[in-house]
Parts: C-alpha cells; sequence; structure tokens
C-alpha cells in the first residue's frame, strides 16, 4: 500500500500525540481512583462516627432515664385513672425535657399499668390515640383485678397546662404489660440488673417503631420502661450527607433498618435490607460479610462500582451495625472532568495542527475529494451536495460541471420515483385498512381522505347507490372552504341525492356522477367552465355562494370486480405539490387517474364486501329472533318471552356501561360487536326449549299431559256411581229394606261425590299439600272398579311395547287411581351423550317421564313432577350443548354464555352449573335479573297470576337477600328507573303501582 509523504508524516506525530495523552490520562486515573478511594473513607468514618455518637448518647441518655425512674419505688402508687400518682410531675418533666421520647410508664406485677405519653404536637400521635385538639399530655392507667374480670383502661387527654380535655374508658382491656417484651427483658436480669434495651419492635398504642429501655423497681413488683420512637434517627441520619448519592443506614440484629438516609428508598423503619428496592440496599445485602468492619468495599453494582464501609458496636446489650454505601463517581466526577479537559486540549492541538498540515498538502487533490464525495452520496441517492467550486486545472473544472449536470438529472428523476413509491404505498396502505374496516361511515372517510391526498385534490365527494336508484352523498370534504360533511367525523349531510334516471325513466347522463355510474367510466376534465359535455349549474352556483372556482374534475366509479357499479368518487381542483391555494388548481394527471382508479377499485370491492357482511348479519340476526319467535310460539301462554327478556336485559346492561366506580365500575362493551355478542345471547336464551314439550310448559293441572285426565279419573267415578245404584236396585229386587237400600246409596253416593271433588282440587295444584291429604288420597286409590273391556286394542306400537307381557282376563278389577308400566316413559340415555363434557351439575331423572296417576297427583307443590320438572330445567342445558356446537366467531365467542347462565346465581345453587360469583360476569348475572323479572310479570302464563310490579319488585329482593342475583345490578335496576320504563312498555295498567325504591336499596 502506498501513501503519500505529508500524510504519513501528520500520522506519525498524531500517533505520537496520541500515546502521550494516554498515558497522562492512565497516571490520572490510577491517582485519581486511590484519591477517591482515601476520599471516601474518609467521609465515611465521619458520618458513620457521627451517626454512631448521636445513637450512643441517645440510647445512653434513655438508659439513664430508665435507671432513674426504676429507682423511684416511693412514687409509683396509684389509683384510677393515675392522675394521682406522685411520679407524674417527674415523668412530665421528663419528657419535656427530651422531645425524643415517646412515653414512660410503670408495668406492675398485678398487671396494673400507668403510662404518660408525650404528644410533642405530632399529628400523627393525636390521631393514633384519637385524642381531642389540643392534647399535649395522654394519661394511660389500667387498674381493678384483672383475675376477676374487673380490670378498666382509660385514657384521659390532658392540654399544655395539665388541664383535662377527655376522658375514654374501656372495659376489659386486652393489653397485658406483663406480656411485653420490655417486661419479661427486665425481669429476666432481675432487681440487680441495671436498663437494659429491648430489641426495636412496633409499639402497641402508636403502631410505630421504636426501642424501649427498662429496668425493674426497687422490691421488683414492677417494670419501669422508657420508649424512644426510630422516627427522631432517621431525621437525624438523613441529614449527614455522604456524597450527592450516597447514604446511610443503621441496622439491628435481624438486618432491619432502623434509621435510614432516603437514598435507600426506605418507607417506614424496621424494614429489612433485603426488601428495599433502591440500588445501595441491593448492593449492600448482595455482599454482604464479604468486607470486614472499618474496612472500605468496592461493589459492582450493574455495571456501576459502589463504595461501602460498615461499623458494628454493642449498646445497652442491643448490638447495631451503621453501613455507608456511596457510588464511585460521586468522588470521582472532578477527577473524570479534569481528564476530559486533558483530552480536549489534546484533541484541540491534534485539530489545529492536522488542520494546517491538511490545508498546505492536500490543496491539490480538493476537487477529486470533492468529487470522490458527491460520488458517494450519489450512490446513496443523496443530491444534497453542494456543486464543486471551480479548480484552476482544466480538467477538473469539466469534470466537476459534468459531474453536477449529472447529479441535477438523476435527483429530478429520483424525486419521482419517490413520490410514486410514496403513492403506491399509500394505496397499498388504503387498501389493507379498507379491507379489515367494518364501519361504513369510517370507510367512507377512509375513502375519501386516501383519494385526495394521492391525487392531491383540494375536495371530493363519495357517492353510493341506494334501493331507489339514486346516488345519496355519503362524505363531501374541501379544504380551502374547510367542510366536512358526512362519514365519521363530518357534520349532518343536507345535499338531496342525485337523479339517476328522470321522471321519464330514461338515464341520466347530463350530470356527469350519474353519467360515470351509468357507462362505468372515468371522466377526466380540466375546465368545467370550458367544457359543454355536462351540466355545471349546480356547481356554478355553489361557487357563486362560496366565493371558491371548481375547475378541475375526476369522476371515477366504484364497480367492485366482476360486479355492477355501487357508487363513484369526484375529486375536485388538483392543486400543485407545496400548494394549498385552490385558485392554482391543474388538470388531474394520467397518474393521479390511474391512481385514483386502483383505490376506487379495492374501496369498491372493501364497500360491497362490508354491505355483503352486514345483510349477513342482518339476515343471522332475523333467522335468531324467528327462532326465539317460533320457540314462544309453542304455547300461546309463553309468547313474547324471547322477546321481552333481551329488551330487559339491553336497558340494564346500558344502564351498567354508564356506571363509573363500585363493582360495575370497570364494565363496558368496548364496541357494537360486543353489544351484538350480548344481545344474540340474550335473544338465544331459551333456544333449548325446542325439545320441551308444550304440554309440560303449560302443564296447569297434575293429570294434565296432551290432555287433562282427570275426566278419566270422573269417568270411572261415574261407573261406580253407577255401580251403587244397581246394587241399590239388586237389594230391593232381593228383598230388602229399600228406605235401608236409599240411605245405603245415599251415603255412597255423596262419598263418591265427595271424594271425586278432593281428587279435582289436588289435581289444580298449589304451593303445599299436607300428609293428611297425600294419606286421604291413597285411600281413594285402593277404591276399585270393574273393567269389561279389553284395554289393548285401538293401541300405537309404542303404547304397546310398555304393556304387561301377560293379559287380564275380562272383567277385570281395576283400582280406581294407579300407577301403570304403561305411564312410564323409558329415557333415551343416548340423548344425553352430549351431556357427558359439558360440566352440568344436576341430577337426571331415571325416566324420561312419570305420568302415573298417583305419582302425579302426589306432587306436594305446584303441578310438575320431578321428571317434568328436569325436562323443563333441561331447556338450558339443551341451549348450551346446542350452542356450544355452533361454530360461532370469535366476535360472537361468548353468546354461550350469556345464553346459557340466566339459571345460575351468585352462591353456586343455580342450574345446570352451579357456577359461582367469581365465575359469573356481569352480562350473566343481568341475563338472571332479566329473565326472572319477565317471568314474574308475564301476564300469559297459565299456571300464575301476573305479579303488580311493587310484588314483582319484593320478590327480586328476596332473591337479592338470599345472594342469588348480584345486589349492585338490582340496586341500578331500581335506580336507574329501568324496572319503570320496562313496565310502561310491557306490563298491563292494572300491575303498574308505586314502589319504594329506598327500602330495597343497600
Amino acid at each position: 500500500m502506498k501513501i503519500r509523504f505529508n500524510i504519513g508524516i501528520i500520522s506519525a506525530i498524531l500517533l505520537f500525540i496520541t500515546a502521550m495523552t494516554a498515558a497522562v490520562l492512565t497516571s490520572v486515573w490510577v491517582v485519581s481512583s486511590e484519591t477517591a478511594e482515601m476520599s471516601a473513607s474518609s467521609t465515611f468514618n465521619g458520618a458513620s462516627g457521627r451517626a454512631r455518637e448521636r445513637v450512643d448518647r441517645l440510647l445512653n441518655e434513655v438508659l439513664v432515664l430508665a435507671n432513674l425512674g426504676a429507682t423511684q419505688d416511693d412514687m409509683t402508687r396509684f389509683a384510677g385513672d393515675g392522675l394521682n400518682a406522685p411520679s407524674l410531675p417527674l415523668m412530665y418533666t421528663a419528657l419535656s425535657a427530651n422531645p425524643e421520647l415517646y412515653s414512660l410508664y410503670y408495668g406492675f406485677v398485678d398487671g396494673r399499668f400507668l403510662q404518660v405519653i408525650a404528644t410533642h404536637d405530632d399529628r400523627d400521635v393525636i390521631a393514633a390515640h384519637q385524642a381531642p385538639e389540643g392534647t399535649s399530655w395522654i394519661v394511660r392507667a389500667i387498674f381493678g383485678a384483672r383475675e376477676k374480670g374487673a380490670h378498666v383502661q382509660t385514657w384521659t387527654f390532658l392540654d399544655a397546662g395539665f388541664r383535662k380535655l377527655s376522658t375514654r374508658q374501656e372495659p376489659l382491656p386486652k393489653y397485658d404489660p406483663r406480656e411485653r417484651p420490655w417486661y419479661k427483658g427486665a425481669m429476666v436480669g432481675g432487681e440487680a440488673a441495671h436498663a437494659q434495651l429491648s430489641e426495636p419492635y412496633v409499639f402497641s398504642s402508636l403502631q410505630q417503631p421504636g426501642i424501649t429501655a427498662s429496668r425493674v423497681l426497687s422490691g421488683g413488683h414492677g417494670v419501669f420502661g422508657v420508649d424512644l420512637t426510630l422516627t427522631s434517627l432517621t431525621q437525624f441520619v438523613s441529614k449527614l450527607e455522604i456524597s450527592a448519592n450516597g447514604g446511610l443506614v443503621v441496622l439491628d440484629p435481624a438486618r432491619r433498618a432502623i434509621a435510614a438516609s432516603s437514598e435507600f428508598g426506605l418507607s417506614e423503619p424496621l424494614t429489612p435490607l433485603y426488601d428495599l428496592d433502591s440500588h445501595l440496599a441491593q448492593a449492600l445485602n448482595a455482599n454482604r460479610g464479604k468486607g470486614l468492619p472499618g474496612k472500605l468495599l468496592l461493589i459492582d453494582e450493574g455495571g456501576e462500582t459502589l463504595l461501602a464501609q460498615q461499623m458494628n458496636w454493642t449498646v445497652g446489650g442491643v448490638e447495631l451495625q451503621i453501613c455507608a454505601v456511596a457510588p464511585m463517581t460521586d468522588f470521582t466526577d472532578h477527577i473524570i472532568d479534569m481528564q476530559m479537559q486533558i483530552v480536549w486540549l489534546s484533541l484541540l492541538g491534534l485539530a489545529t495542527f492536522v488542520s494546517v498540515a491538511l490545508l498546505v498538502s492536500n490543496r491539490m487533490s480538493k476537487s477529486v475529494a470533492n468529487l470522490a464525495e458527491d460520488a458517494e452520496r450519489v450512490r446513496r441517492f443523496d443530491f444534497s451536495g453542494a456543486p464543486p467550486r471551480p479548480s484552476v486545472i482544466l480538467e477538473f473544472d469539466q469534470l466537476g460541471k459534468a459531474f453536477t449536470r449529472m447529479k441535477e438529472d438523476l435527483a429530478s428523476h429520483t424525486q419521482a420515483l419517490e413520490v410514486a413509491e410514496s403513492k403506491l404505498n399509500r394505496l397499498v396502505t388504503l387498501g389493507v385498512a379498507m379491507s379489515s374496516e367494518h364501519n361504513t361511515d369510517k370507510l367512507v372517510e377512509m375513502i375519501l381522505r386516501g383519494a385526495k391526498e394521492i391525487t392531491h385534490a383540494d375536495g371530493g365527494t363519495v357517492y353510493i347507490m341506494n334501493d331507489n336508484k339514486q346516488l345519496e352523498f355519503k362524505m363531501m370534504l374541501n379544504d380551502t372552504l374547510d367542510v366536512a360533511l358526512g362519514g365519521e367525523s363530518g357534520d349532518a349531510i343536507t345535499v338531496p341525492p342525485v337523479e339517476l334516471f328522470d321522471e321519464n325513466g330514461k338515464p341520466n347522463r347530463h350530470n356527469v356522477v350519474s353519467y360515470t355510474v351509468h357507462t362505468a367510466k372515468t371522466i377526466n376534465i380540466a375546465d368545467a367552465y370550458h367544457h359543454e359535455g355536462f351540466d355545471f349549474s349546480g356547481t356554478r352556483k355553489f361557487d357563486e355562494n362560496n366565493d371558491y372556482r371548481s375547475k378541475s374534475f375526476l369522476t371515477v366509479p366504484l364497480r367492485p370486480r366482476g360486479g355492477e357499479v355501487i357508487g363513484a368518487v369526484q375529486l375536485i381542483n388538483a392543486l400543485p405539490s407545496g400548494t394549498k391555494d385552490a385558485n392554482e388548481a391543474i388538470a388531474f394527471s394520467p397518474e393521479m387517474q390511474d391512481m385514483a382508479e386502483a383505490l376506487s377499485a379495492q374501496a369498491a370491492t372493501a364497500l360491497y364486501n362490508l354491505s355483503l357482511l352486514e345483510d349477513q348479519e342482518k339476515l343471522m340476526d332475523s333467522f335468531i329472533q324467528l327462532m326465539a319467535g317460533a320457540i314462544d310460539a309453542k304455547s300461546p301462554y309463553t309468547g313474547g318471552h324471547c322477546a321481552r327478556v333481551p329488551e330487559l336485559a339491553i336497558m340494564l346492561a346500558e344502564k351498567a356501561s354508564d356506571v363509573s366506580e363500585g363493582s360495575l365500575g370497570e364494565f363496558y362493551f368496548e364496541n357494537d360487536d360486543q353489544w351484538r355478542e350480548f344481545r344474540i345471547g340474550a335473544w338465544l336464551h331459551d333456544s333449548g326449549k325446542v325439545i320441551t314439550p308444550e304440554y309440560v310448559v303449560d302443564k296447569a293441572t297434575k293429570l294434565e299431559t296432551i290432555y287433562n285426565r282427570i275426566h278419566e279419573v270422573r269417568t270411572r267415578f261415574e261407573v261406580l256411581l253407577r255401580d251403587a245404584q244397581i246394587a241399590r236396585l239388586e237389594a230391593i229386587a232381593g228383598g230388602a229394606d229399600e228406605a235401608e237400600a236409599d240411605r245405603a246409596f245415599e251415603q255412597e253416593k255423596a262419598q263418591l261425590l265427595d271424594d271425586f271433588h278432593f281428587l279435582a282440587e289436588i289435581n289444580v295444584g298449589g304451593e303445599h299439600m299436607e300428609d293428611d291429604a297425600l294419606e286421604r288420597l291413597t285411600q281413594i286409590a285402593s277404591r276399585t272398579w270393574m273393567r269389561n273391556f279389553n284395554d289393548r286394542i285401538g293401541l300405537s306400537h309404542g303404547e304397546m311395547l310398555v304393556l304387561p307381557d301377560e293379559e287380564q282376563s275380562l272383567p277385570a278389577v281395576e283400582k280406581l287411581l294407579s300407577d301403570k308400566k304403561r305411564h312410564i316413559v323409558a329415557r333415551d340415555r343416548g340423548l344425553h351423550d352430549t351431556y357427558e363434557n359439558l360440566d352440568f351439575k344436576v341430577d337426571i331423572p331415571e325416566h324420561l317421564y312419570n305420568r302415573g296417576e298417583m305419582h302425579n297427583l302426589s306432587v306436594t307443590r305446584g303441578t310438575l313432577t320431578i321428571e317434568e320438572r328436569f325436562k323443563i330445567t333441561e331447556h338450558i342445558m339443551q341451549t348450551i350443548a346446542m350452542l356450544e356446537r355452533l361454530p360461532f366467531p370469535k366476535h360472537l365467542a361468548r353468546v354461550p354464555e350469556y345464553a346459557g347462565t340466566h339459571h345460575e346465581t351468585l352462591g353456586g345453587t343455580g342450574y345446570p352449573r352451579k357456577l359461582t360469583k367469581d365465575e359469573l360476569s356481569v352480562p350473566s348475572r343481568i341475563m338472571a335479573i332479566a329473565d326472572i323479572f319477565e317471568a314474574l310479570t308475564a301476564s300469559d302464563r297459565p299456571y300464575k297470576k301476573p305479579k303488580s310490579l311493587s310484588e314483582a319488585i319484593k320478590i327480586l329482593s328476596f332473591f337479592k337477600k338470599d345472594g342469588h342475583i348480584d345486589p349492585d345490578l338490582f340496586d341500578l335496576f331500581l335506580t336507574s328507573g329501568v324496572y319503570r320504563e320496562y313496565a310502561d312498555r310491557f306490563l298491563g295498567p292494572e300491575q303498574l303501582d308505586d314502589v319504594d325504591v329506598e327500602g330495597y336499596l343497600g
């Protein structure tokens, strides 16, 4: 490799200066690091010593006071609230002289307790003891016989002049001084021991951490204690400055922080060091035990070097440790600044030398170097460089001019390609966005704004063909006039539609938009004021009214691939790049037209697909409503239920969405898809009723199946009465006394009439049937009658299958009421295979139906047997089974949940899955309330009268109290007025009465 002489000399000098600078910097760095460590060690020792001195002084004062207080044996007597205790003046004086102290107190072996607390006007202390304003002293006394459960605790609150402000008395307090650690610790040492310090702990009355100094009283009948909060330690330590980012922390034997600088992130004392999230605490904890006491330790914490030092000492029997830590940079920043100054001075010298050397040595090659740089920029398609300066050398000058012309041509072509690429990218982006948009107004606005952008049009309009063969204005934009009509963000459209046909039914070809739609051709007009092919009179009137000039027009049909034209996009006034003045409008270029046509093709497809999706949704919704209506139509007694429940559910959901606090504060449907999902779930909530026979749903009497079988029973009674008449006549013919025969007949007749009347009454059903009624039913059923006709003829094949194998001989004796094999309808087990993986928690009866007469008449409540009740309950199981088999799209995935949970309860007692409150979403809970309220107020049920509004609300309140429905939704149901709005729409006038809303809230 060959280099120039001047470049070699410059490189050698540059290398020498760089080596000298590096050597100086290395020397400075080594010295600065040692200096930084010495400075840190000195600073740490000073701060740690001051902290230790402060802690020693404060704790020793507390120990001296504890020793002094324990020797005042003659002053420890007190009675009642303790205000007569001779030791109070001494305690007041000690607390006044030591503002760091929290309280002084005596605890006695018999459980009595006397404490004086100085508030020092601390709002936290006053609030913690619920003291009145102005409290300076709190005297707490526990007295009375603990063994007899007669001890009492009093709190006396005094002002600064020792005047009583108030007293609070608490019988049987749980606090026992003998169980506290300061008492037990002092008692272990006995009378001979001096005062000792407890480990830091949380004071029971103040709920703040502190330390207690305690000593046994003379005579051993109690303990004297002095409480010191850790707040004063923290305040003192926070004032000790180590460095800009360093700090101190004081630790107890359990490595809990009892005081620390703010840099440690200590929110309150007694937090374990390893729980603090500051990098100082984490560094100390990670290097615990690696350094010797008093020695400086270097710690690497996340790439940052920290300096740390610890000191250990014991005071009052408690081992304490002070740790100081700070970033190395706090002690080296000024040295680094010095190093940077050396670097900058070196660089300045190098720059000066190199500049002078290059100015002299490179003057001849400057032109070529500039051309090389320009060539490199051109390679990167950067044409921003300045033209080469003229050169005294002819060849260099000619080369520079030729290169400049080449760069200008390349720049022009590149700019045109960039504009085209930008428009193509925008076109692709718009196509992707349009294909995923589901809102027609938003899609129309996206189309128009995109078309204006890629053609630099000042204004534009989108027209869509309606069902009346008219072109409706869907959106109009004009930047100069600041007009925005239609779309998602514009004002309401008041412009009438464009007629596609005249009054004679002929195509309207005078209007340019109508012509474009009829011919499916793009119309590009350079100047509408000099164009005679179309009627622009309306446009010129618009221009006159708005002081505007609509000059160039580009009208493009909206035609999906292979389909018919569905509308048009019209763009007005193409503007030159870089201007927004409509007076400078130009014609739309062929390139702009191509872009607009490409966009319109994509837009037409997106609009057409969206229209198809909307039509599919309408068809699906109509089909669902048709299915719900068919379910209601199965029975004349449940008509309208499937239609009314969604109405009520949506009304309540809308109110719940407006709630911003409480348990409903976070509930809302984010978009129209979620509202539609909920609405479909509500419409399909009883879709499983397609398997429920009407005669079960409508069963109004116990013996009813397809018809009321009480008529068969009555016929048997007719036979028995006729038999009684025959028996009377036979008795008379046989010589019996006629009067006696008549009495026997009348007695039998009366019994038969009474028995049938009884059966007819219990057949109707009711709230409850007593045991004596069941016993009488059994007695009546045991009566017999004679059947003379064959009961095996005229039957279907299915009926023959359940008859006994042996036919009875005629005449046959039959019981008046019986449960026969023919009454049993077997369950098809295969029908319920679909239930196996659906987590249903219901008991399935053995038989599908049991139509036995005794089985049905013995129903004690209502008219339904357990088989029939399950059949009705099964409708929700079928609802879930059917809906979960359907391939719902993702945005309708929760339809089975919303449709299948309205019989669940918050307490987990509902069916079919016994879901709990946490497993039920807010929409599911809304469905439960809507279904119950509609059922209570429905006026088309054969088995009950419709409830009045107040009766229905009262029953719903019972459901709330029993934990069956959501209490917050029930309260919202009332306070929002939904109950009344629904009642006004769907209840009869006779059901509308007043409801005491306030009485049901809470």
